[in-house]
């Protein structure tokens, strides 16, 4: 069998419902949110969120806390460059 939701991604699960554009928003938000991200400790690709702003590395095992649906958000990054100044 070919696959059902080769453009959808993980929203196929909608169907038709909600609208296009709310659907497009969802899967940016969830393709973020389950990709893995560099460990700011031991710099390996394997941070994985664990619940909402709780982010865990595979690898080392550090938790940290972080933004929602990514592990730094944009207001964090500009706080800490001012704090390095």
């Amino acid at each position: 069998m070919t696959r059902r939701t080769k453009k959808v991604l993980m929203t196929g699960r909608f169907g038709t419902r909600y609208g296009a554009t709310l659907r497009k928003r969802v899967k940016t938000i969830e393709l973020k949110s389950r990709s893995k991200f560099r460990c700011p400790i031991c710099r390996v690709k394997a941070v994985k969120r664990k619940s909402s702003g709780i982010w865990e590395c595979q690898k080392c095992g550090h938790v940290m806390t972080g933004g929602a649906w990514v592990l730094e958000t944009a207001e964090g990054k500009r706080s800490k460059r001012i704090l390095r100044k």
